[in-house]
C-alpha cells in the first residue's frame, strides 16, 4: 500500500468518529437558539434532550445517534490524483465500523443480506469535485435512514435541516439538495433570490407549528439551504432532501507532503 493511502485511510477512520460523535457548533448553536425562541414547554423539553444528548456523546467520544448511517463522501481533488482512493475510503469505513463503533447499516436492496461491515457495492457512495490547490478534501456524512426517509415518504421527526437542489437534470438536483446540507446551518446563498427564497421557506416551514418531534412548537425547520444549477429552458428539476436535527459532518484535508487538517465541526 502507497504512504499517501495510508494516510488517507487513517485520516478518514478518524474523520468518520468525529463525524458520527461531535455535532458541528453551528447546528449545536441553532438547536440552542431554537430553544430559547420556542414558547411550548414540550418544544423547549424536546429541544433541551436532543442538546444535552449531543453533548453526553461528546463527553463519551460514542456516536449520537444509534442510526451510524451509510458513508457519503464529497471529495475534492486538487493537483495529485491519488490512486486506490476508493478503495482507502472503503478500508476505513471497515475500520471505523469496528473502531467507532458504527452500526452495521449496508444492505443489499433486494435480499437485505447485510455486508457486515458498512461497505458494498457503490458503497461508500463518493461524489467528485476539483479544485487548483495542493490538497484532497474529504468531507463525511453519516447519512442516517430516518432523514433519507423523509426525503420521499411524509415520516417527519423534526427539528430537521432542509436541502433544496434546483435546476440540472433529475439526477444531478437530488445531489445539489444532499451537497446543501453540508453548509453549516443558516448560512446563506450568495445569490440574493435564493437567498430570499432560503428564508421564506424557513418561515413557511416554521409556521406549520409541527414542532420538535412533531410534538408541537415553533422550531420544525432549524435552516433551509438551496444549491442551484442552469437547467434546460423547458424543464425546472426541483430535490428535496432532508436532514435530522443530528446534522452530522466533518471534513478533512491531505496535503501532498503528508500533512493533515480536520474540519467541519
Amino acid at each position: 500500500m502507497e504512504a499517501m493511502e495510508k494516510i488517507i485511510e487513517d485520516a478518514t477512520v478518524e474523520l468518520i468518529r468525529r463525524a458520527v460523535t461531535t455535532l458541528p457548533q453551528d447546528v449545536v448553536a441553532a438547536l440552542e437558539t431554537a430553544r430559547a425562541a420556542e414558547t411550548e414547554a414540550t418544544a423547549r423539553r424536546e429541544l433541551g434532550i436532543m442538546i444535552e444528548n449531543v453533548r453526553e456523546a461528546g463527553r463519551c467520544a460514542l456516536p449520537m445517534c444509534q442510526d451510524t448511517g451509510i458513508p457519503v463522501f464529497f471529495v475534492k481533488m486538487g493537483h495529485r490524483h491519488v490512486a486506490g482512493l476508493e478503495d482507502a475510503l472503503a478500508r476505513a469505513v471497515r475500520r471505523a465500523t469496528e473502531l467507532v463503533p458504527l452500526r452495521r447499516n449496508v444492505v443489499d436492496p433486494l435480499t437485505r443480506a447485510n455486508t457486515g461491515d458498512n461497505t458494498g457495492v457503490r458503497m461508500p457512495y463518493v461524489t467528485y469535485s476539483f479544485t487548483d490547490a495542493d490538497y484532497l478534501e474529504i468531507a463525511y456524512m453519516p447519512k442516517g435512514a430516518g432523514s433519507e426517509n423523509m426525503s420521499a415518504l411524509a415520516m417527519l421527526c423534526p427539528p430537521v435541516v432542509v436541502g433544496v437542489g434546483i435546476g440540472g437534470s433529475a439526477d444531478a438536483c437530488m445531489g445539489l439538495a444532499k451537497k446543501a446540507l453540508m453548509r453549516p446551518a443558516g448560512s446563506k446563498n450568495p445569490a440574493p433570490a435564493y437567498a430570499r427564497l432560503e428564508e421564506e421557506l424557513l418561515e413557511q416551514i416554521n409556521a406549520t407549528g409541527i414542532g420538535p418531534m412533531g410534538l408541537g412548537g415553533r422550531t420544525t425547520a432549524l435552516a433551509v439551504h438551496v444549491e442551484r444549477a442552469d437547467c434546460h429552458t423547458a424543464s425546472l428539476p426541483v430535490g428535496i432532501n432532508l436532514q435530522c436535527y443530528a446534522a452530522r459532518r466533518a471534513s478533512v484535508r491531505v496535503y501532498e507532503d503528508g500533512r493533515v487538517e480536520y474540519g467541519g465541526e
